[in-house]
């Protein structure tokens, strides 16, 4: 049976040396620079694409409907 404790000491050495590495730096250097880029491009979140695209939706049936009205009334009020 393996010792779990010999695995966990195991795992936070490498660990501890792959944070040491240029790896790790590069990929800090990635992130910063993604997120810099992201940002200059006024992108939003998925979340707040969600929210427009329900409000859009509420607004597109609510001009159906206000369409339908003003069918109606055009109709009601136009001459035989």
């Amino acid at each position: 049976m393996v010792n779990e404790k010999l695995i966990d000491d195991i795992s936070g050495r490498i660990k501890e040396v792959m944070a040491r590495t240029p790896a790790a730096d590069i990929e800090r250097n990635m992130r910063a620079m993604l997120n810099s880029m992201f940002t200059r491009l006024d992108l939003v979140t998925r979340e707040e694409f969600d929210i427009q695209s329900a409000v859009l939706a509420r607004t597109r049936e609510k001009l159906s409907a206000l369409e339908a009205r003003l069918a109606e009334l055009e109709k009601a009020v136009k001459p035989n």
